[in-house]
Formats: structure tokens, C-alpha cells, sequence
């Protein structure tokens, strides 16, 4: 099989030698042959190798390739595996996720008392020392959401300030409460919500901008732990295939960290940094001075929140959620501050992104957005929506019309279709997780994780967008099986239309000339086999830069 593949592909092939600058020691550095490669460009999307000078991909097509090699390439065969463009990840909270690979995995406790047995070893391990976790799904535990009393009493003298896993929700022990002076007396804070007991106690649980209560007293990480866990975390992105992540976050953690340390350039992956919206004259000043960085840490964007999640109830709905009519979400910015705030951003010239969740939470940033770019006049401005998880179908089309990006993350469907139509009913289903009504109707549509809210793999997400079948096994057809998508255009969100979403779409994300030699191999071609085994399909190499990364 492999050797008709490859026939195949010479067949309908196609060679480029770029032109180098003369000399005469010019030679290319790496030469893959013998491989199956989706190039992601639409003219040519198919060839058998490829030839890399520096970290620029110089020559594609068998006869190119051939005819450019000297004694001093490097020549790997691909024995016919799948090669394409690295994978980018379009949504990640870097540092978060990377300092949490070494807190307990709370995610795939199955009940309440593995739950607590896990926290409970956590402190007994590392009495004192606060416990964080990687993220817990109350959905997967019988629903019930948890509270401080369940973890009290293996927690005596261990804080906890564990969150939810979609980030906008925390669980905190009575310790946690008392170190961060959150008691009965504790008002709500703009934007964010205390849960409390039927006698005005807090449970434990903080939603939205009520977390920052606690995240004051929590110990930041010493700057050499940061380092550590960015290494370790930048390993397992190239062990799936990943290249480069975009990182939009609240506040500048991750931003100093990359700054602060070499890590991104000598472990090879590439980052495109956002901070706070509110924060958009400090990074308009960066930007002054010292440029948007370079090829491996790059800035110039800005994050804001217009809503919550839909798993904390706190996502922006017009209408009342379906099993709590108190409530219809809440707004993380009020509209006029975040509409000033998108607006002086645009006006300095920086790239603004807007986390939205819930249909109204969409409306307003597209009515902001639209409203922004009619004031400050045209330019390449390329606003984004992070999430636009539920849209209303009629406006689906603004995305397009507007030059709004829908910056999406596959996984979220597949989990979330579980449990997401007790939140909202039927109807409001409509337009939810609309990937595939999105891209028909023209929107750039990019696909990522939101690591560590999700798995950091990106052929799970290819999988997610290509089957919709839920984690549970309830839905083998697809969730809304209408927004499926095939798996040539999960590939193009996943790499050219994720470089276009970072203003690099003329150097990164396709096999072609003069672009970025990030490349990721495979041990199958994922275009085609049986769309359930898209997820059994290993990384076999990873190279950014021309570089081999990862090596199975």
C-alpha cells in the first residue's frame, strides 16, 4: 500500500527549487523524501518530498529535492508516512496548563469519593503546600457540584483552590476561604459570584471574577519552577505534533515568563502571546519600543472577557438558563467598559480578541466589533472571537461579513454535548459549536484546545470536528451532526487558517516555498482512513524551524 501511495503522489506531484542567494557551499540542510505529504495549498496540495535551508522549506517535489542534495544533507526517508504542516494551536493557557502537569489530575475521577481520596493523598504528600489540581468536571462525577465540606476533612492544614475545568469556576476548603478572608460578610464582586449555603455561608465554590479573591494569596511560582514547567510542557506540544500555540490570557504571567527566559527558542516552539484587554496602553508602549518580537515569541494582541462558561452557569445568554431561571450569566466586563477598552486597543494598533461563550455574549462583541471598526476606519484589523461557542444562527453570517475570526475549540463540542442542552434546551442548541455552518458560510474558522481546559492533542480535535461523537458514547452519529466537518478542513483550521489568525499566513502553516519548515509527521494519512481512528494515530516526528523536535 504504501508503495502505490507514493507512486501516486509523484504522479500528481509537483517540484519547486527556490531561488538562494548564490554560493558556493549552498547545499540543503534537510531533505524528507519518500514521504506522503498534505501541503495545505490549494493548488497543489499533494507531494512526495521536501527540501529545508535553514529554517525555510526551499524545495518541494521529488526532482527538486533530489537535484539540491549534496554530501552535507541530511537525508531522512519517510518510508511513506503522512507529513504535513506542523499543528498550531489556536487557544492555550501555556503556563497555567504547564504548572499544573505536576498538581493531581482531577479530571477523570469518576465520583465523589475518588474525588476526595485523590486530594486527600495530595495533602498527605505535600502537607502545606496548595493544591490546584488540573481541572475537575462535576458532570463526570453524578452532577452534583462539590463544596468545601467534601475535602475538609482530608485538607486540615493543606489550602485548596482547585478550578473547574473550564477555568471559570473554583473550588476552595474552609483553609482557603480563611487565608483568602472570604466569609458570609464577603460581598460578590462585579462580574463574579460567591455560592453560598442555605445560611450565608460560602460553599467553597467562586465563579468568574470572584477568583481573584483567592489568587492573591495564592504563592506565585518561583521564576526556575516556571522555566521547568514550561520545558516539560513545550515536550509534550511537540510530542503531538504541535509547532507553535497561541496563547490569549488575562493577565501577564506567561508573557514575563517567555520574555524572562530563552525557553522558547531553545526548545523550539513558537508562541503568540496576548495580555489583558485592560491592560492595552502598557502593551501598545511595548510595542513602541521594542517591536512584536520574533519568530519564536511574538505579542502585539490583547484578551478581553465578555462572558463566562457554560458549565459554571456563567456564560451570557438572552434568555434564562433552562435549570437555573435566576440567572442568565454574567457579564466579566461591563458592555461600555469592554466597548472602550476593544476600541482604544484597535485605535493603537493592536490585535484584539474577546472570549464569548453564551448568544448574547456573542452579539454584543460582533455589535462591538462592528461599531469599533466603523469609527476607527478600515484596516487589517482581524478581530477575533475566542470560543463563539453559542452563536445564534442568524448571526452566523456577521463573521464572515464583519472579517470577525471564530476562534474555536473542537473538543469543547464533544465534551460538552453531553450535558449542555440540560443548561439551555433544545432550541438554544441551534448555533451551538457551529463549525461546520461557519465555514460554509465563509468566516475564517480556526481550531485549538484551551489546554489545560482541555486535552492538549490536536488529533483529538480533528477527531471532535470530524465525528461530533460525544466522550460519553451517547451520540455514535454526532452531536448536531449538521456542523460536522471533513477532515481537509479541520487540517486547514489547524495550521494555514491558525497562522492567518496570527498574522502569518505568508510564512507558516502550509508546505510552500520560503515558509516556516515546521513540520509534523504521521504514521498514517489521516484524509484517509476510518474517521474513528483519527485519534489512534501517532506523532512520529515533530520539526519547527527545520529542526527535529520530537522523534517517536
Amino acid at each position: 500500500m504504501m508503495k502505490m501511495k507514493r507512486r501516486h503522489f509523484l504522479g500528481v506531484g509537483f517540484s519547486v527549487l527556490l531561488a538562494r542567494p548564490a554560493a558556493a557551499d549552498a547545499h540543503l540542510d534537510l531533505a524528507l523524501v519518500g514521504g506522503d505529504f498534505w501541503t495545505g495549498a490549494p493548488h497543489a496540495p499533494r507531494t512526495d518530498a521536501v527540501g529545508v535551508m535553514g529554517d525555510r522549506i526551499v524545495a518541494i517535489g521529488g526532482d527538486a529535492v533530489r537535484s539540491a542534495i549534496t554530501k552535507k544533507t541530511r537525508v531522512i526517508d519517510l518510508d511513506g508516512a503522512f507529513a504535513m504542516p506542523a499543528f498550531i494551536d489556536n487557544h492555550t493557557h501555556f503556563l497555567k496548563a504547564a504548572l499544573s502537569l505536576t498538581q493531581p489530575d482531577l479530571l477523570n475521577v469518576k465520583n465523589r469519593a475518588e474525588f476526595v481520596a485523590r486530594i486527600g493523598e495530595t495533602a498527605r504528600a505535600n502537607p502545606g503546600r496548595w493544591i490546584t489540581g488540573q481541572g475537575w468536571d462535576e458532570q463526570r462525577m453524578g452532577g452534583e457540584l462539590p463544596s468545601r465540606r467534601w475535602i475538609d476533612r482530608v485538607t486540615p492544614e493543606t489550602p485548596v483552590a482547585a478550578p473547574r475545568t473550564d477555568l471559570h469556576l473554583y473550588l476552595l476548603n474552609s483553609l482557603a476561604l480563611r487565608l483568602a478572608g472570604i466569609d458570609r460578610d464577603t460581598p460578590d464582586p462585579d462580574g463574579g459570584v460567591i455560592d453560598r449555603d442555605e445560611n450565608g455561608e460560602p460553599t467553597g465554590i467562586l465563579r468568574d471574577n470572584a477568583k481573584s479573591l483567592v489568587d492573591r494569596v495564592i504563592p506565585k511560582p518561583t521564576p526556575q519552577h516556571e522555566e521547568s514547567a514550561l520545558r516539560a510542557a513545550i515536550e509534550l506540544c511537540h510530542a503531538n505534533g504541535v509547532a507553535q500555540v497561541h496563547v490569549p490570557e488575562i493577565d501577564w504571567r506567561c508573557h514575563d515568563a517567555l520574555r524572562r527566559t530563552p525557553v522558547a527558542r531553545d526548545k523550539g516552539l513558537r508562541f503568540y502571546s496576548m495580555v489583558p484587554l485592560q491592560d492595552w496602553r502598557k502593551m501598545a508602549d511595548i510595542v513602541a519600543e521594542n517591536g512584536k518580537g520574533d519568530l519564536w515569541v511574538r505579542w502585539g494582541a490583547v484578551k478581553g472577557l465578555a462572558d463566562g462558561s457554560l458549565g459554571s452557569r456563567t456564560a451570557l445568554f438572552h434568555d434564562p438558563y433552562t435549570d437555573d431561571p435566576s440567572t442568565s450569566g454574567v457579564r466579566i466586563l461591563p458592555f461600555d467598559e469592554l466597548t472602550a477598552a476593544v476600541a482604544d486597543a484597535d485605535k493603537a494598533g493592536l490585535h484584539v480578541a474577546v472570549h464569548a461563550i453564551g448568544d448574547r455574549a456573542n452579539d454584543d462583541v460582533l455589535d462591538i466589533f462592528k461599531s469599533v471598526a466603523e469609527e476607527n476606519g478600515q484596516r487589517d484589523r482581524r478581530f477575533r472571537i475566542e470560543h463563539a461557542q453559542h452563536v445564534r444562527p442568524a448571526a452566523i453570517p456577521r463573521f464572515a461579513e464583519q472579517g470577525v475570526i471564530a476562534s474555536v475549540q473542537p473538543y469543547h463540542a464533544i465534551d460538552d454535548g453531553r450535558w449542555a442542552v440540560n443548561r439551555i434546551g433544545e432550541d438554544r442548541l441551534h448555533g451551538t459549536y457551529a463549525f461546520g455552518d461557519l465555514i460554509r458560510s465563509g468566516a475564517h474558522v480556526t481550531f485549538g484546545s484551551d489546554w489545560p481546559v482541555a486535552p492538549m492533542n490536536p488529533l483529538l480535535g480533528v477527531q471532535a470536528a470530524v465525528t461530533r461523537e460525544t466522550i460519553d458514547g451517547a451520540n455514535p452519529e454526532g452531536w448536531l451532526p449538521d456542523e460536522k466537518v471533513s477532515v481537509e478542513q479541520a487540517l486547514h483550521a489547524y495550521t494555514s487558517e491558525n497562522a492567518y489568525a496570527g498574522f502569518q499566513e505568508t510564512m507558516s502553516g502550509r508546505i510552500a516555498p520560503n515558509f516556516l519548515a515546521d513540520l509534523t509527521v504521521l504514521d498514517r494519512d489521516i484524509t484517509n482512513i476510518t474517521k474513528a481512528d483519527i485519534v489512534k494515530t501517532k506523532v512520529l516526528k515533530t520539526l519547527v524551524g527545520g529542526e527535529e523536535r520530537f522523534d517517536a
